[in-house]
């Protein structure tokens, strides 16, 4: 008997863990926005539920950030587009330290929510942080910690969810909300607009602006339940105000600054080379093998990830995989009548990479500009040298 009622703790024990608790009439659930911090991981913010209830004592504060390192193959899955992202729990107050920390303010929105809806919120909450539901595979746009903060509330409500667009909307692209986010001329700007394709490049839906958290914060601000019409938020606080941290930057290591430098030394190469009647080895088998490598590598995040936002890159017409055919003659010197055409063909590709910069079907990164002018330069001269070796 003694050993039926010890089993018999043990599992309400564990039943208890992996249940929720009541939620008493008191109780909220709430929306955080966190702001953007000064590195590139943390530029777009963090959108997380606190379930507060005073009456039991429960802060706790759950996000659909987190991931795990130790997962086997971080990296290679990371890279791959197949890695899993991990719905995280900590207390309000671990997490109320963490922003004040690192000075990013932190917004509250109270959801409006009847007692069965916080219920049914919270109940999905502890739900999923199970250890078999806690994982789900991660997309920067569709499925992220703002866009699962926005699913999980509909899917609570009793009421169908209207998101009306507040009065500054303005529909622009996927890739202009990200760089809105940005600085421009700054490494992790160029990094994005050089991994991601054109198909970030159509104008994102109303709803679709809510992969970015601070959205999350505007449009449920705005939002109101269709059959009621009253407001989902019944009440908006900032409970964390930072002053925003100044972010360090240094023209002479950036994007602009180092690309333009290079570009200039490119043209003035050129310009005396075309004086001397040769082509300076060196820089050729620079330009055709960097550009050859970041074109593999585009090509990759094209066709061997799950990525969707790395399709359809058009980067390709100025880092041509291809190029890697360029490399052996250059470096034994010799001209064939072949290598004429080929640099025809990628005089061709950049003409084309600015028709589709002027026309919108990709917008490219402006620090590339002096690149592309420059290798323009060169390829034309190529064209001429190595046609001019032929006779």
């Amino acid at each position: 008997m003694q050993r039926y009622l010890v089993i018999l703790f043990y599992f309400c024990f564990f039943l208890g863990k992996t249940q929720a608790k009541q939620l008493s009439k008191s109780a909220t659930i709430s929306v955080l926005t966190v702001d953007s911090g000064t590195e590139l991981y943390d530029a777009f913010g963090h959108s997380a539920f606190r379930i507060k209830d005073p009456e039991t004592g429960l802060d706790d504060v759950y996000g659909y950030g987190a991931y795990d390192f130790n997962a086997p193959n971080f990296y290679l899955k990371f890279t791959q587009g197949k890695l899993n992202y991990l719905l995280s729990k900590t207390d309000f107050a671990r997490f109320y330290r963490t922003y004040e920390y690192y000075k990013r303010s932190i917004h509250e929105q109270v959801l409006n929510f009847s007692p069965e809806e916080r219920q049914k919120l919270y109940n999905s909450l502890v739900i999923n942080y199970k250890p078999e539901h806690r994982g789900y595979l991660y997309d920067f746009f569709f499925d992220n910690c703002a866009t699962k903060i926005k699913d999980v509330t509909r899917k609570a409500s009793n009421s169908e969810i209207a998101f009306t667009p507040p009065d500054n909307y303005k529909p622009v692209s996927f890739r202009t909300l990200i760089q809105d986010n940005l600085n421009k001329n700054s490494w992790g700007s160029f990094g994005i607009d050089l991994a991601l394709g054109a198909v970030i490049d159509r104008i994102a839906t109303p709803e679709e602006h809510m992969f970015l958290p601070k959205n999350i914060n505007t449009f449920f601000g705005n939002a109101k339940f269709a059959n009621t019409n009253s407001p989902l938020v019944q009440q908006s606080k900032v409970i964390f105000n930072a002053q925003p941290a100044k972010k360090q930057t240094n023209f002479f290591t950036s994007p602009l600054f180092v690309l333009s430098l290079l570009a200039c030394i490119i043209i003035y190469v050129t310009y005396r080379d075309y004086k001397r009647y040769k082509a300076t080895k060196i820089l050729d088998v620079l330009i055709f093998g960097s550009t050859a490598v970041i074109g593999i590598v585009l090509l990759l995040l094209w066709f061997a990830t799950d990525h969707g936002a790395t399709k359809n890159n058009y980067n390709l017409l100025w880092a041509n995989a291809l190029n890697i055919v360029m490399l052996i003659p250059v470096i034994k010197a010799y001209t064939k009548p072949w290598m004429v055409s080929y640099i025809k063909f990628c005089v061709i590709l950049l003409c084309l990479l600015i028709f589709h910069w002027v026309t919108g079907v990709q917008v490219f990164a402006i620090t590339l500009l002096p690149l592309v002018i420059a290798l323009l330069i060169r390829y034309i001269f190529l064209a001429n040298h190595y046609n001019a070796a032929k006779v």
